[in-house]
């Protein structure tokens, strides 16, 4: 299996076009964090500075004498300044002057101190002699002072200049969290659609890859797999970009703003909370570990899914008219099964590995700061804010960590499934990938001329198809293939096409080696035609020109189909050549599917043209028709035709008999007729005469 880094980095190559679409994105991410994060500041300068700053120090004055240009309160015909606002703003007022005063809340009740006490601690209130008596009490420390109760109407008076900055404090927070809206917003949409850019590139470079790939790759990997890489996996990679990317990426600047914010208010347990981080690494190390191998057996499985699915649907009418409905629900059960069971591991494995894990770590930690800021407040005290930020920040840390740790199982699946991606797009398509260095990819119009020189070929090193094959086919000549099932016809033409390369001997096409030829340029001059043709979903028009849009005009469509007979039955119909054309053609006969594809190889004008058992799926009566076709087909151009039915290549001017992969007879029709050969008995068993065994 591919390692995950090396197809991490490789995911990650796709990201360079689009790297200053990605960086301001990072760039408003960061600022839209810093935004979020400055709340729990706010929110402790509200609480200790203007919430819970009733409780510092005042300075009392009488009348007429107490500084001008700060903040004062009228209380019992006296001025009450608090100490922090004399040195506010960076005024520079007496603050020695004035009586020291303290105003502490009991049990929602506020009391007037006389002094100011040397310690916070436990608060209680007594009646003592008619007196009211406050007892703070701090382990073995404790002092008492005479108080008077503030009424509730003087309460507020001494919270009046705090309304203020209160609300512009909470216009601020509500400001910063708009900001952080919109900024989110706009990061969001920028890296979501860099995703979808990325993956759209990644889908192209597959589908753009598969074509290049020899058939051998086709033949030995079925087509629900291929198709399972091409959509369920790029799919699941999508997710990686579109999803994981901009998650992971939101929530590691946002725990690291947030580690900045704990360094301010307490360093101490800030660096605790960086100890506990190689304990995350180690189970994302473990989870990631076992994970690969069952998402990797998931992915497989689906894929097995896919291909039986894809082979069902094909063959369902071989199934239902053999009734084997039942034996093929059972085998699908069984797929299924096995499905199921990797995915059952996959839920126990997140379990135990994600979620729970961290959440035991989170109340651990957050058990450990109950006791940290326990332990402080016996010697020295601790401001409510400082408490709520450092709560807040700390809860708010673990929310990205229980984030990405909850969409690890997702990343994890989008790399094995990246990985199967990678391993189509890295099969080997040298074939495909060759260039002409004399002719920088342009081949002329060939002449035509086919030799092959003591050619053999195996399609698995043990078992040879083809032995020690030589011939050669003059520009324009026709030339005649035969023999029996299994005999190697068509391995000698995918070997003409460049679908397979031989092991031994070498093809000459007008003189040159084949390999020596850009091959999709020689291929565009070769047009197959098949037994089983290939119609595509579309119209006649489009099946026939196959893309081409601009060097086969109508006229030479049309031209095409009335050549090979097929304008009669294609005029019949009510649509045309614009008439749909459904999936591999199933609303044609066979018959009128094998005439749309002589239309198409016509098209092309081939100087090379291929038909292997083109004229199996057609009647007699139609065969005869197209007799003539073929023969204004074959004209001007090198004609290979495999045939079973020997009549449709009575005029070839060579046929080769061929029969355990080796040449066994070649010669014209009567040569071979006289020759009372292989070809002879077939000939004389098509045309239903007796033959002595010889």
């Amino acid at each position: 299996m591919r390692n995950p880094n090396s197809t991490l980095r490789r995911l990650l190559g796709y990201t360079t076009p689009h790297r200053l679409s990605i960086t301001i994105a990072l760039l408003l991410l960061i600022v839209a964090t810093a935004a979020e994060l400055a709340g729990p500041f706010i929110a402790k300068r509200a609480i200790d500075v203007h919430i819970l700053g009733i409780e510092k120090p005042w300075r009392v004055y009488a009348k007429g004498t107490a500084p001008t240009g700060t903040p004062q309160v009228e209380h019992a015909d006296r001025i009450w300044i608090r100490e922090e606002w004399l040195t506010r703003n960076g005024h520079k007022f007496d603050i020695t002057g004035g009586e020291k005063r303290q105003i502490l809340e009991v049990n929602r009740t506020y009391y007037a101190l006389p002094t100011v006490t040397p310690f916070e601690g436990e608060r209680t209130i007594s009646e003592r002699d008619g007196k009211t008596e406050l007892t703070i009490t701090l382990g073995d420390k404790q002092v008492s002072y005479p108080v008077e109760a503030i009424a509730p109407a003087d309460v507020r008076a001494f919270y009046a200049p705090e309304i203020r900055p209160l609300t512009q404090l909470v216009l601020l927070y509500i400001g910063l969290l708009l900001i952080a809206g919109i900024l989110q917003y706009i990061q969001a949409l920028s890296l979501q659609s860099t995703a979808h850019r990325i993956i759209r590139q990644i889908r192209v470079d597959i589908f753009s890859h598969l074509q290049n790939l020899s058939i051998a790759f086709f033949d030995r990997t079925p087509t629900g797999h291929i198709i399972s890489r091409v959509t369920n996996d790029t799919e699941a990679v999508r997710e990686l970009f579109v999803s994981i990317m901009a998650i992971f990426v939101q929530n590691i600047v946002y725990m690291i703003g947030i580690l900045v914010a704990l360094f301010i208010l307490q360093p101490e347990l800030a660096l605790l909370c960086i100890g506990l981080l190689p304990l995350i690494a180690v189970i994302i190390a473990l989870f990631r570990r076992y994970s690969s191998r069952i998402y990797g057996e998931i992915r497989s499985r689906l894929s097995e899914m896919n291909g039986m699915l894809n082979e069902m649907i094909q063959g369902m009418g071989i199934v239902q008219a053999f009734r084997r409905e039942q034996a093929v629900q059972k085998e699908f059960t069984t797929v299924n099964e096995t499905y199921f069971r990797a995915r059952f591991r996959e839920v126990k494995l997140d379990g135990l590995l994600l979620r729970p894990a961290v959440d035991v770590i989170s109340n651990l930690m957050l058990a450990l700061v109950i006791w940290y800021f326990g332990s402080q407040s016996m010697h020295n005290a601790i401001s409510f804010g400082v408490l709520y930020a450092y709560v807040d920040y700390l809860s708010r840390f673990f929310e990205p960590i229980n984030t990405i740790m909850e969409r690890l199982s997702t990343m994890q699946q989008s790399l094995t499934s990246a990985e199967r991606v990678f391993e189509v797009m890295d099969e080997p398509a040298p074939v495909c990938d060759k260039q002409d260095s004399g002719s920088q990819g342009a081949v002329s119009r060939l002449s035509g001329n086919v030799v092959f020189d003591n050619v053999s070929f195996a399609y698995r090193d043990d078992h040879r198809v083809l032995h020690n094959i030589s011939f050669s086919a003059q520009p324009g000549q026709t030339i005649g293939i035969v023999g029996h099932t299994g005999s190697g016809k068509s391995s000698l033409i995918n070997l003409l096409l460049g679908f397979y390369e031989p092991q031994r001997g070498t093809i000459y096409i007008d003189g040159r080696k084949m390999e020596d030829y850009p091959l999709q340029e020689l291929r565009r001059q070769m047009a197959l035609v098949m037994q089983d043709p290939f119609i595509f979903t579309g119209d006649i028009s489009f099946n026939i020109r196959l893309h081409e849009t601009t060097g086969i005009s109508d006229t030479d469509v049309q031209t095409a189909a009335s050549a090979v007979q097929a304008a009669s039955f294609i005029e019949g119909l009510s649509h045309g050549y614009k008439e749909p054309v459904i999936e591999r053609g199933g609303n044609f006969s066979s018959g009128e599917r094998q005439l749309l594809s002589f239309a198409r190889a016509m098209a092309f004008n081939p100087a090379i043209l291929i038909l292997d058992e083109a004229t199996a799926s057609i009647d007699s009566e139609t065969e005869a028709r197209i007799q003539q076709g073929l023969r204004e087909l074959a004209k001007g151009r090198t004609t290979f035709i495999i045939a079973h039915r020997l009549s449709t290549i009575k005029d070839a001017d060579l046929i080769l008999v061929l029969h355990q992969g080796r040449i066994v007879e070649r010669g014209t029709h009567e040569e071979l007729l006289r020759a009372k050969g292989r070809y002879y008995v077939m000939y004389q068993l098509q045309q239903g005469g007796k033959v002595k065994n010889k």
